[in-house]
């Protein structure tokens, strides 16, 4: 354990993960990973931590479950019941603890002025115009971003912190391979039916990795096109699987068709030195150094001159970047500036 200037062990952290999946998740989890990877960052830094989760998650911190599985992994589950006895689990609890630092989206809002402990909520992305509304009646709580371009106007951010990965799980992959890869979700707005188009026009193999969120457009747009040659599904697949697959990439294709929240995936392809072919929507301009680390495009014909552009970046300089900007430590070292922030307006609120 590290233990730095910023960390106080006599404060009591409690990180409230989601619940569809295992916090690490085992293959699909985007905020289930940050949750994970901000815990263990804090724990490693000398933090006293609780890890709100699912009871088979893994933690160095202490682990408070209430449900055994995500609900995503146990059909016997359902999914609001789980939810609600997870969160109200945590806020009945709360006095417990200095900060309660929340990766669960809008529900825990609704508790936030029930109890004197402070919560922070780290906004992942807004799924609909129609969650606005619980926002925006708690507009005055903490609030972080995961980037710049995915705000609300009116909410009260402290910061924003961009994700960060464990860097140790994805290495440097010395050469380029020959295909490309998606890695994702299956949803329209990933853009993957525009990805099979960039390689069918590339004259290159596609690998598609991923859950199968929108079904009736994996059905209609997605399976057509599947030929186990050239268009090929796997499926989900966890951390070793990505690594074969990042072996494999001449680069990855991102090509959203709405502003991206962040793109976790984005930076484990730079990691292990994948260039990125992303729409330039949303973070994608801020995870993404356009010429360096990949390649920003607004249509289909620019993402295949793209991918015979790929070859010419530096596959270490991908990797550097996200060292320098996405590492678990530059991640957790921006928390602690926000937490230092909170500690301080709430003893100036008591005053």
């Amino acid at each position: 354990m590290t233990v730095n200037s910023m960390s106080d062990p006599n404060k009591r952290v409690a990180i409230l993960s989601p619940i569809a999946w295992r916090t690490p998740p085992r293959q699909y989890g985007a905020w289930e990973t940050v949750a994970s990877n901000v815990t263990e960052g804090l724990v490693s830094r000398g933090w006293n931590v609780t890890l709100f989760a699912t009871g088979d998650s893994v933690t160095s911190a202490h682990l408070h479950a209430i449900v055994e599985q995500g609900y995503e992994e146990d059909s016997a589950v359902d999914s609001k019941v789980a939810e609600y006895l997870h969160i109200s689990e945590a806020f009945e609890l709360a006095a417990e603890f200095d900060l309660i630092h929340s990766h669960y989206d809008f529900m825990p809002l609704s508790y936030t002025r029930l109890i004197k402990t402070p919560v922070l909520t780290t906004i992942h992305g807004f799924s609909s115009a129609k969650i606005m509304p619980i926002y925006q009646k708690y507009r005055d709580g903490y609030f972080v971003s995961v980037s710049d371009s995915d705000r609300a106007p009116g909410l009260n951010y402290l910061a924003t912190v961009y994700n960060g990965i464990d860097l140790s799980l994805y290495p440097l992959q010395g050469s380029a391979g020959n295909d490309l890869i998606f890695l994702g979700r299956i949803h329209p707005d990933k853009g993957l039916h525009l990805a099979i188009e960039v390689a069918r026009l590339s004259g290159m193999r596609l690998i598609i990795a991923g859950i199968i969120q929108d079904k009736a457009y994996f059905r209609e747009q997605i399976q057509p096109h599947l030929d186990d040659q050239k268009i090929i599904y796997i499926g989900p697949v966890d951390v070793k699987g990505k690594n074969e697959l990042f072996a494999r990439a001449r680069a990855l294709l991102h090509l959203n068709t709405i502003p991206e929240r962040f793109g976790l995936v984005l930076v484990e392809a730079n990691a292990a030195g994948v260039p990125v072919i992303a729409m330039d929507l949303g973070s994608c301009r801020e995870v993404i150094k356009d010429g360096e680390t990949g390649f920003l495009v607004p249509n289909v014909a620019e993402a295949v001159r793209a991918v015979g552009r790929s070859s010419e970046l530096d596959r270490r300089a991908c990797r550097s970047r996200v060292q320098q900007h996405f590492s678990i430590e530059t991640m957790v070292e921006g928390y602690e500036r926000v937490y230092s922030t909170i500690f301080d307006l709430e003893a100036k609120r008591r005053l």
